[in-house]
Parts: C-alpha cells; sequence; structure tokens
C-alpha cells in the first residue's frame, strides 16, 4: 500500500495522530507504543467536525512531566521504545534539533526542547512512528504544506509565523502561507513529515482503500481544519521529470558548490556537473538539473540567476525504477548517524550512512571520517542482520 497525505489546511502532530486512528490504526497500537516511555501518559480519541467534515481529535492526556529539555535525555527515554518504532522516533527528534540548532545558531547538545512540552511531543511522535509502521506503506507522498502567517506567543515573547524552525524543517518541500492568519504547521508536525515523506505531490495514481481525517485544535471558517490521509493500492506509472543542461565555460569555479545547493535546497531531485571540453579547445562544464515538472521553472530562473550562462536545453525523462528506501540511526562512538537503506523486492541492496552526520561525528570524536564511515557502516550491518 501506498498513502498520501492533504496536509493543504496545515500539519500538527495531533492531526496526524487522529487521522492515523480514523484511517483504521487502533489507537491502542499508539498506546502500546507510548506506554513504553513509562511517563503514565493517556491518548485518547474524539469524533468531531471541522468546516462540515468529521474527523478524528486524538489528545494526550496527564501524566508524569519529567524535567527533560536536551536531545541526549530525550534519547535516553526512547531507548525503552521498541523497534522499529524506536528509531524512526529518533530521527525526527534529531531533524527537530538540528533545526532549533540551526535557527537559534547554538550546538545540538545545547538545544532546549522546554517550549514544545517534552512529554506531550514524546507521546505524539511515538504515536505517529507507531501508527506509520502499523499501516506498512511502501511510500508516502504529501500535498503542498500550508504553514500559515502572522506571530503566535512564545517563550521569548511574539515570534513570526510560520515558525523559524518550521521553515528550516520544510527546506525543499513546497510550501504556501494558506488563508489564515494562524500556526498551520507545527514544528513537530513538520518534523514527521520531513522524516516519513518520500515524495511531494499531488495524489499519485492509486486503488483508493481508506481515507482518515485528523482534526486540528481550531475550527476557522475559511477553511476545513484537518489533515487527511489516503490509503490505497499503487498503479504503476512511470515518473516523468525535466532534465534542465546548460554548458558554461566563463563561471569562476568556486561558485559551483553554491549553486548546487541553491538547487537542491529549491526542490531539485539531483543536480551535478560534467566537465567538457567546448569549441576552440575551452575547458567548460555541462550543469545538469533532474527536476519535477511543476518545479522547473523556479530552477530555470535560479540558474540564469546565479551562473553566467545565456540560454538552456531541456527534455523530458522517464524514471521507471526506483527502490524502496528507509532510514534508520545508529551510534558511532555515541555520535548518532542516520542510514539510509535501499530495498529490491525486500532484499538489502544499498546501506549508506548520511555523510553530513559522519563529518559532525567526526569532528565531535577527533576521528578521521573516513574510520567513521566505515564503523557506521559496520554497526549498519549489525543491526540488518539483527532484525
Amino acid at each position: 500500500m501506498i498513502g498520501w497525505i492533504d496536509a493543504r489546511a496545515g500539519v500538527s502532530e495531533d492531526m496526524l495522530l487522529g487521522a492515523l486512528v480514523d484511517v483504521g490504526v487502533q489507537l491502542d497500537v499508539l498506546q502500546t507504543a507510548v506506554d513504553r516511555l513509562d511517563l503514565g501518559i493517556t491518548l485518547t480519541s474524539t469524533p468531531c467536525e471541522r468546516g462540515g467534515i468529521g474527523a478524528t481529535r486524538v489528545d494526550v492526556g496527564a501524566g508524569e512531566n519529567p524535567p527533560i529539555r536536551y536531545l541526549p535525555e530525550i534519547q535516553r527515554l526512547l531507548d525503552r521504545v521498541e523497534e522499529p518504532v524506536r528509531t524512526t522516533a529518533g530521527v525526527i527528534f534529531r531533524r527537530l534539533a538540528e533545526a532549533q540548532s540551526c535557527v537559534y545558531r547554538i550546538p545540538l547538545e545545547r538545544v532546549d526542547f522546554h517550549e514544545v512540552g517534552v512529554r506531550d511531543t514524546l507521546a505524539y511522535v511515538v504515536g505517529a512512528a507507531a501508527g506509520f509502521h502499523r499501516l506498512g506503506l511502501k511510500s508516502l507522498h504529501c500535498s503542498q504544506i500550508t504553514v500559515g502567517s502572522g506571530t503566535a506567543h512564545g517563550a521569548h515573547g511574539r515570534l513570526p509565523l510560520p515558525a523559524p524552525s518550521v521553515l528550516e524543517l520544510l527546506r525543499g518541500v513546497p510550501v504556501a502561507a494558506g488563508p489564515v492568519m494562524m500556526e498551520c504547521a507545527t514544528p513537530t508536525g513538520a518534523a514527521v513529515l520531513a522524516t516519513l515523506v518520500t515524495d511531494w505531490g499531488e495524489m499519485p495514481p492509486l486503488v483508493l482503500l481508506r481515507v482518515g481525517c485528523g482534526a486540528g485544535q481550531r475550527n476557522p471558517t475559511e477553511v476545513a481544519n484537518v489533515l487527511r490521509l489516503v490509503v490505497g493500492e499503487p498503479v504503476d506509472q512511470p515518473t516523468h521529470t525535466v532534465l534542465l543542461e546548460t554548458n558554461v565555460d566563463d563561471l569562476d569555479p568556486r561558485v559551483w558548490p553554491y549553486v548546487i545547493e541553491r538547487l537542491l535546497a529549491a526542490g531539485a531531485h539531483d543536480a551535478w556537473l560534467t566537465p567538457i571540453i567546448m569549441k576552440k579547445g575551452r575547458p567548460a562544464h555541462t550543469l545538469s538539473v533532474l527536476v519535477s515538472c511543476d518545479r522547473a521553472a523556479d530552477l530555470r530562473a535560479i540558474i540564469f540567476r546565479e551562473t553566467s550562462t545565456i540560454g538552456m536545453r531541456e527534455s523530458t525523462v522517464t524514471k521507471h525504477h526506483r527502490l524502496a528506501r528507509s532510514e534508520s540511526l545508529v551510534h558511532v562512538g555515541g555520535q548518532p548517524i542516520r542510514i539510509k537503506t535501499a530495498r529490491l523486492d525486500g532484499e538489502t541492496v544499498n546501506v549508506n550512512p548520511e555523510w553530513r552526520d559522519v563529518v559532525a561525528a567526526a569532528q565531535a570524536l577527533g576521528q578521521p571520517a573516513k574510520q567513521v564511515l566505515a564503523e557506521a557502516r559496520r554497526a549498519a550491518s549489525d543491526d540488518s542482520h539483527g532484525s
């Protein structure tokens, strides 16, 4: 099965859990996973209505509110949770921490989670991880995300909306402000989608089986404040993308890494350089960019602004085959490193550590990156044999 999330009314952690329960995941599945935290938390689900649409709302009940604020403390709590939910929840929290670290420009270990409400956030993150694992989706797609606008009250005063951490979490994701001046996307909801979604865009071809609607707290008149989760069987269709290419012989080569970074952040599926020899023996580079049809115009504009080219060629290419992918977490010397795994018909064919995590771990441990990389691969191999 595959899933598609309609987040055009926004996304929050309670909307995600409500949609999971509404689509057929038993509340007991979420509660059992949350109980492993041993914090006395109770989840309750309630039928409700938003903008005339029937939906389910899930709330977190009272429990112990531990004095937990930092990522290492949260990771120790998550160690109580069973796999594979533990790994997924750990990756979500790490994404949250990385976004906060970037926004507030502080080291990862000093990121303070007190403002998001650690107990409730733990319950929502673990519940979401358990619910999506129970669905067993081969892929999860998501629409453009409405993020909201205006301001909200925070621990340090009024904050602009969308929240800075939401924008950081949704880099490379299609977003819009939406019609309502309020917080439409929460950091936790954004982190869950940034971790679990495999493709962004409109609903893919599928044979529709079930639809679940999760309700947000507010009930504005401008839009039905629900997140919809559509589940169905995939209809095999090749994926069409646009290939943009241009030859450049007069750009300072130091600019190229920045250009490629800009293109990837703006939604390119891939971007690369190929050294070539042009007429009259001039050395040059071919810039190649793969992008979805709906993002091609934006990336063309970036290429024209950021390089010295005055023209480019364009063609449509078809992706017929794509491996199933998943993400997990290992530790090297106590440092977390994400592992990307690709499978063919259920068989693991590629396992690669996230290079940014390898570099961060090498710097923290004072070890060569190649050594950390080798240890991460060994740890990933051990985990896969153990499971």
